[in-house]
This record gives C-alpha cells, structure tokens and sequence, in this order.
C-alpha cells in the first residue's frame, strides 16, 4: 500500500488482553489502541515533508484514521496531522 499526500499507514498495536493488575478484559470492553506502528508513509503535501518515516511508533487521536482490512491484517489510514506523537 503507497499512501497519497500528507496520508500514512498505521498498523494498530493489539488491544490489552489483561490489565496490569491481572485482571482480564472481556471483547466488550477493550478499548480501541491508540498506539500502532507506521508501515507506510506519502509524499507529503504542498511541498510539505513528511515528519513520520516507515517503522515510527506513533500515538494518535481515538477516533482518528478509516479502519482497513488488507491480506487479513487490520490498518488505519490517517492524515499524519491526526497523529500525536511519536514514541
């Protein structure tokens, strides 16, 4: 997948199956990651670079992103300014 413009490929980390005190959460209430690795990044836009490169850590925005499923594996695209920072 190439990415257009300012648009970057994340791949979500995997939600938490179990709390850091032990305790296990159900399907229903893990929450969606805000947290994934950038698998592909786009030109950039008006002449603008890119800030993020391919295999940056990033968090971003909860609601951020169009959900994917590309081969069997689940990808967001977002703009990179819905991303937040980069760990």
């Amino acid at each position: 997948m190439k990415p257009i413009n300012d648009r970057v490929v994340v791949q979500p980390a995997p939600a938490e199956e179990v709390t850091k005190g032990g305790i296990i959460v159900p399907d229903t209430a893990k929450e969606k990651p805000q947290r994934g690795k950038v698998i592909s990044v786009g030109p950039g836009k008006d002449g603008n670079k890119m800030t993020v490169k391919k295999g940056d850590v990033v968090l971003y925005g909860k609601y951020s992103g169009q959900e994917i499923n590309h081969e069997g594996k689940d990808y967001l695209i977002m703009r990179e300014d819905d991303i937040l920072v980069i760990l």
